[in-house]
């Protein structure tokens, strides 16, 4: 019996610690693949916590929170254009917020982090934390809420 109970103990540890939670990207099939030191060189400490590490900046800290102007916004690791300024919107959320992507720039994925599944947002071409999906978003466009970490971008204002 002690057999038995010791032999599911071990089934369920080894299950747990399965990598079946992790990114369908996780072996770096991106088309830009950096080390930890490339990264670290070209983005801020906050840009690399947020991008790299999967990290959520303060709030209401982004000056991208409030920018209204005409333009697109780009992967600040990579400069793949992501979000197009026409899909902005005020969320009232504390982060830039867009009701929708640009096609096949963006790649969703599952985040278990916090103990639940939630839907990550990524860049498809350097695989990117951007932040996160959400379906409170405006009844009218998409329903969609795009929850994006300002360090993740930079904008491009159009000329």
């Amino acid at each position: 019996m002690k057999k038995i109970a010791s032999l599911i103990i071990l089934i369920i540890f080894i299950s747990c610690a399965s990598k079946a939670q992790n990114s369908s990207k996780e072996e770096n099939n991106y088309k830009i693949v950096k080390t930890a030191s490339e990264w670290k060189k070209i983005l801020s400490p906050l840009q690399y916590n947020v991008l790299r590490e999967a990290g959520t900046e303060r709030a209401f800290t982004s000056p991208l929170n409030k920018n209204y102007k005409k333009g697109v916004y780009v992967c600040a690791a990579c400069k793949t254009e992501l979000y197009q300024s026409t899909y902005k919107y005020d969320s009232g959320s504390g982060w830039p917020s867009f009701d929708r992507a640009i096609k096949s720039n963006v790649e969703l994925d599952i985040d278990y982090k916090i103990g639940y599944a939630r839907t990550e947002l990524k860049c498809n071409t350097c695989g990117g934390h951007l932040g996160h999906a959400f379906d409170d978003g405006p009844e009218e466009t998409t329903g969609e809420r795009h929850c994006i970490n300002g360090a993740a971008l930079e904008f491009i204002p159009t000329k």
